[in-house]
């Protein structure tokens, strides 16, 4: 089958208003950001996105978040972001936030037709006791906490232990960005971009996919497939320009050192030579 789309905006042209988006991306490397500008243009909004972080101010989902189109964000880390803080404490967003690893269960879970887990991260803690502030009102009042989840204890190599019960995610899409998938929707993902990508494109029930390098089917070796087709309805490839168009979310590289003179030099061996 293949399924390939003519372009971003008709890949999400039927995400409606109220939808739960995951998206796939770990800071900025590896976000679908011609998916998500092309969500921007479409208009939906009411959105809960499920994603590690929400971009920065003005680049990936951050785009949609300044545009306050997101109702409630579920991610593990949210610090690269004014714009993010500014509306949670003034009660103009929900967030739910989840311990890293569990979230990433959560989705494979929800891709893999799990319910639910234990999982000992959280326990003692108020991800497992509940009171987590989800939402401000605009006076810095709570009005939403998380709620309490099941504890229980289980036995172990080192004796019993408690775990703590964390539901599945099931999103209505998932957005992810690819290095190169085949018509049929397999997909690859080069290097640290692969991170929550394979998750986000699990968990949603209309996986869509940008590929930077679209190949046909057969052309990816089966053992080098990250994301297989089942999981992906739509695949966008994206022009050449859209490829090149990756931020860097913080650069911290150090000056070039200034070039070194070379000292001409005179003895044994280096007749008039250069050291």
């Amino acid at each position: 089958m293949d399924k390939v789309v003519a372009s971003a905006a008709e890949a999400v042209a039927d995400i409606a208003s109220g939808s739960t988006i995951a998206v796939g991306g770990f800071g900025l490397c590896g976000i679908p950001s011609v998916l998500i500008d092309a969500l921007l243009e479409q208009g939906a909004d009411n959105l809960e996105a499920v994603s590690n972080n929400c971009g920065v101010d003005e680049w990936g989902l951050g785009r949609l978040l300044m545009n306050h189109r997101l109702r409630r964000m579920v991610s593990s880390y949210v610090g690269e972001n004014k714009e993010f803080a500014r509306q949670y404490l003034h009660g103009e967003l929900e967030v739910e936030l989840t311990p890293q690893g569990t979230l990433a269960e959560r989705m494979r879970a929800g891709g893999t037709g799990v319910p639910a887990f234990y999982t000992a991260t959280g326990v003692g803690t108020q991800v497992a006791e509940g009171g987590l502030p989800w939402k401000y009102d605009d006076a810095g009042n709570v009005v939403v906490s998380s709620p309490a989840k099941e504890v229980r204890s289980f036995d172990t190599a080192e004796g019993p232990r408690e775990f703590v019960l964390e539901r599945a995610i099931v999103a209505d899409f998932g957005l992810v960005r690819a290095w190169k998938g085949d018509r049929h929707g397999n997909l690859v993902f080069r290097q640290s971009a692969r991170n929550f990508n394979p998750l986000a494109a699990m968990c949603g029930r209309v996986g869509i996919a940008e590929v930077e390098h679209l190949v046909e089917p057969g052309e990816i070796e089966p053992d080098d497939v990250h994301t297989p087709g089942v999981f992906v309805q739509r695949v966008v490839p994206l022009t050449a320009e859209q490829v090149a168009d990756k931020r860097i979310e913080k650069r911290t590289v150090r000056p070039r050192p200034a070039e070194v003179e070379p000292v001409e030099t005179a003895g044994a061996g280096n007749e008039g030579g250069v050291a």
